[in-house]
C-alpha cells in the first residue's frame, strides 16, 4: 500500500493515508464510521488500488454488497490479483445469488488462491448450497483434506465450526457437537463462538452476571424512588389535613378581631361627648 501511496503528491498521500488507517482501526467495532473514512479516501485516490479495496470491505462490512462487489472488481483490474475472488464470492450471495457465487467457487481463479484463500472459497460455497437448500451438499463440500488435517492454521477454527454448523442442519447433531469442541480447540482468537454452541446443545444456560447486578441496582433505584414518593404522599397528605384546621384557625382570628373592632366600635359611640361652659 505505501509503494502506492508514493506515487500521490505527499500532502495527499498523507491524508489518504490517515484516512486508510482510521478504516482499518475501525472496521470492526464501528463498520459504519469505518465506511465514511473509506469514501473520503476514495474521493481523494480512486486510482489507487489499495484505496479501492478498503472502500471494498467498508462496503462489505456494512451489507453494501454491491458497492463491495465493485470496489473489489476495480481493485482486481488495477492488481491482477485473486486474491478477492472469495469475498467477491460472497457478495453474489450476499446480494441473493448463490448460483453465481458457486459458479465463481468453480472458475480457475480458485486454484491460484493460496490454501487460506482456497479454504475460504469452500466456506463461500457452502454457504451458497445452504442458501440453495442443499443441506447435505452443504455438508459434502466443506469435507477436505484442511477440515481432516490436526494442524492448526488461522483458518481451521472456522472450517470446522463451518462444517459443525452444516452437520446440524441436517440432523446430525452428536457429530456437529465433536467438530463444535473441535472448532473451540483450535479457536485461539476467538473468532468463533463455538463454546455458546456447545453449551446449547448441552442445554446449559449461562446468566450474565453484570446483567443480574445491573437489574438489581435497577430493583433498589425503583425502591428508593418507591419510598420517597410514600414520604412525599404522606407529606402531601399531612400537609391536606393541616390546612383545613388552619383555614378555621384563621377564620376564628379573624371573627375574634371582628368583635373586637365592633368592641371598639360600640364603646366609642357609648362615650359622653364634651361640652363647653355655657355660662
Amino acid at each position: 500500500m505505501r509503494q502506492e501511496l508514493m506515487s500521490l503528491p505527499k500532502t495527499l498521500a498523507e491524508d489518504v493515508a490517515r484516512n486508510l488507517v482510521m478504516v482499518a482501526n475501525l472496521l470492526d467495532e464501528d463498520p459504519e464510521q469505518a465506511y465514511e473514512y473509506s469514501r473520503v479516501a476514495l474521493r481523494l485516490a480512486s486510482r489507487v488500488a489499495a484505496v479501492r479495496e478498503a472502500a471494498g470491505f467498508a462496503a462489505y462490512a456494512t451489507a453494501k454488497y454491491s458497492e463491495a462487489l465493485a470496489e473489489f472488481r476495480a481493485a482486481r483490474r488495477m492488481t491482477g490479483s485473486v486474491e478477492l475472488w472469495p469475498v467477491m464470492a460472497d457478495c453474489e450471495r450476499g446480494m441473493g445469488r448463490p448460483e453465481r457465487a458457486l459458479a465463481m467457487a468453480g472458475e480457475p481463479e480458485v486454484q491460484k488462491l493460496d490454501k487460506a484463500g482456497q479454504v475460504e472459497m469452500r466456506l463461500v460455497a457452502a454457504g451458497a448450497r445452504k442458501d440453495m437448500g442443499q443441506a447435505e451438499a452443504a455438508v459434502v463440500t466443506l469435507q477436505s483434506p484442511e477440515l481432516a488435517s490436526n494442524s492448526v492454521q488461522p483458518w481451521t477454527a472456522r472450517l470446522r465450526y463451518a462444517y459443525a454448523e452444516a452437520l446440524l442442519d441436517v440432523g446430525r447433531e452428536a457429530e456437529a457437537r465433536e467438530w463444535f469442541a473441535k472448532a473451540l480447540e483450535a479457536d485461539q482468537g476467538g473468532t468463533t463462538n463455538a463454546s455458546d454452541r456447545l453449551a446449547e446443545l448441552d442445554g446449559v444456560e449461562f446468566t450474565d452476571a453484570m446483567e443480574e447486578d445491573a437489574d438489581e441496582a435497577d430493583a433498589d433505584e425503583a425502591d428508593v424512588v418507591t419510598e420517597a414518593d410514600a414520604a412525599t404522599k404522606d407529606d402531601a397528605e399531612a400537609d391536606a389535613e393541616a390546612e383545613p384546621k388552619a383555614q378555621a384557625e384563621d377564620s376564628d382570628a379573624d371573627s375574634d378581631a371582628d368583635s373586637d373592632a365592633d368592641s371598639d366600635a360600640d364603646a366609642g359611640a357609648e362615650a359622653p361627648k364634651e361640652t363647653g361652659d355655657q355660662s
